[in-house]
């Protein structure tokens, strides 16, 4: 088990945190613009405290025992979090949160903190991950969490419906890709060296555990809400000449 150094820890520890302090945030502002009130908008980011606190707080646990070494339980964590995060979405409370006026535009902010990505890189340079695996899942990360307020940005002014798709695909394209990589060179299906075996030990393994399949169902909530947005009315096109009186 390799040990990184106290400031790789802190920039992966603060990632994860970052991402799920955010979107507490943006659905404590969500429930308020849908005129649930304080109190009801504070009880929703609360509780969105605790479940998404509890399962990094677990996740934490499981990787400290090394049951993430083991090929089933990785895919599973990821797949189980994910799978419960899309269906609390379908609880009213939180449904009216997300739908508020604005929310869409907020949901990209939580992808900034994506650019503790350099943490992928700082391995590689440390010797602990290979650059087939490190090189695009950090870069694509860094990416991500740049353009995500300038998205953002382009969403409060309204002309930015097109890049909030571009974005999601871009990012849910890269998270796969990560994904993908980090299995085949972590559990010895494609033989690199040095494997991409820390990404299933701590500090490393809250990135795709706990932070991975919180990034999809936002990336999946922000599709979903730019699509069934109406699309901005084309402007008429004057005539040529002017009629005749």
């Amino acid at each position: 088990m390799y040990d990184p150094p106290a400031y790789v820890w802190a920039i992966i520890i603060a990632g994860p945190i970052a991402v799920t302090a955010s979107t507490c945030i943006v659905l404590y502002a969500g429930a308020e613009r849908a005129g649930l009130g304080r109190r009801r908008a504070a009880l929703l980011a609360g509780a969105a405290a605790v479940v998404l606190g509890c399962w990094l707080a677990a996740s934490a646990v499981i990787a400290g025992h090394g049951w993430y070494r083991t090929l089933p339980w990785f895919p599973v964590a990821i797949a189980g979090y994910l799978g419960v995060l899309l269906a609390l979405r379908r609880i009213p409370v939180v449904a009216r949160a997300l739908a508020a006026p604005g929310t869409v535009r907020c949901l990209e902010l939580p992808h900034t903190p994506r650019i503790a990505g350099v943490a992928f890189l700082l391995y590689m340079v440390l010797g602990h991950l290979p650059a087939l695996f490190a090189l695009p899942a950090g870069l694509g990360d860094i990416t991500a969490g740049i353009a995500a307020p300038l998205v953002a940005l382009r969403l409060a002014q309204g002309t930015g419906r097109r890049a909030g798709l571009w974005f999601s695909a871009f990012g849910i394209t890269d998270l796969v890709v990560a994904l993908t990589l980090g299995a085949l060179t972590g559990f010895g299906l494609l033989n690199v060296t040095p494997s991409s075996a820390p990404i299933a030990e701590l500090p490393l393994a809250l990135i795709p555990t706990a932070t991975v399949p919180l990034l999809f169902a936002l990336h999946i909530t922000t599709v979903s809400a730019l699509v069934k947005a109406p699309r901005a009315a084309v402007p008429a096109i004057a005539p040529l000449t002017a009629t005749a009186k």
